[in-house]
């Protein structure tokens, strides 16, 4: 069984709609895949509707959090999105980037850029504005050649000239919000160094004490050393390791598939929630042996987290 636990439509930062990112991960042989659009669900009810057979869908999102001035990420899954509390949080951060977005904009154009907010809100398709948008809004004005040189000090990255703060969660408390609506979180690239995302085992081990379920050891951004390390903690901890292709469709390759997480490290997460529950098509049995959760969200009724 061939499983990725994170990936993106362009709810968020990813270039395909939800029903395509699920056609596409059942075409690259995939079984269950979790859609993990960041601070948003919007984008469930569409890849429900359209799972194609033979594949699993994890319902999930990608919270934005920050831990000692830095961002940190985590993934969230299977979790109840109407829980009041966390249903607020995430309108709270979408409604921020939505601010931030727009300041960075302002700043962009003051240091000559001709980048409009209007692009850069076309550009995202859904309420989850993101720095990714800005980039690609650069790149069709001719400020940068790629997406990836806008991330740096001279333009958005953090720390960039063009950059603005925003509204995230401190993670242990994100990590009993999931938990509260009946989900379960696993860190999300701890050990990126692009991009920044480099948490000391110490930092993983007080998420553990908060409630982490599992990190995210195979990741097409770690190199084997980190994975090693990481998986050795996450057996240390008692956490599930997994690995998922962190996919944004065109603006990674389209790689859905290239990392995938152990059939038992899913079991568990699965086994440890109560909010919701993978939704299968008729004939994905083999995902379906792995499944004990409850309240399946059948397609087309996932409410919206606004």
């Amino acid at each position: 069984m061939r499983i990725d636990l994170h990936s993106h439509s362009d709810v968020s930062d990813g270039t395909r709609p939800p029903s395509e990112v699920v056609r596409r991960a059942r075409a690259n042989g995939v079984d269950v895949v979790a859609l993990t659009d960041h601070d948003t669900v919007a984008g469930w009810d569409e890849a429900a509707a359209a799972l194609p057979d033979g594949l699993t869908l994890v319902p999930g999102v990608e919270l934005s959090c920050k831990h000692d001035g830095r961002s940190l990420h985590l993934l969230g899954y299977l979790f109840d999105p109407s829980e009041p509390a966390l249903a607020a949080e995430l309108a709270r951060i979408r409604d921020d980037r939505v601010i931030r977005a727009r300041t960075m904009v302002e700043r962009l154009r003051e240091l000559g850029a001709d980048v409009t907010w209007e692009r850069v809100r076309a550009l995202a398709r859904g309420e989850a504005v993101g720095r990714p948008h800005i980039a690609r809004a650069m790149v069709e004005a001719g400020v940068v050649a790629s997406p990836d040189e806008a991330f740096t000090r001279d333009w958005i990255a953090e720390g960039g000239r063009a950059h603005a703060d925003r509204y995230a969660l401190d993670p242990a408390r994100a990590i009993r919000l999931v938990g509260a609506a009946g989900g379960v979180c696993v860190l999300a690239h701890p050990r990126t160094r692009r991009g920044g995302y480099v948490f000391s085992d110490e930092v993983i081990a007080s998420l553990a004490a908060a409630g982490l379920a599992g990190i995210e050891v195979d990741h097409p951004d770690q190199d084997a050393g980190e994975r090693a390390a990481l998986r050795g903690l996450a057996r240390d901890l008692g956490l599930a390791a997994t690995g998922s292709s962190d996919d944004h469709g065109a603006l990674t390759g389209d790689r859905l598939g290239a990392e995938t997480t152990a059939p038992d490290a899913y079991a568990a997460l699965v086994a440890a929630s109560t909010g919701s529950a993978p939704v299968s098509s008729p004939v994905s049995a083999g995902a379906d042996a792995v499944s004990s959760g409850t309240g399946a969200v059948p397609p087309g009724t996932a409410p919206e987290a606004r």
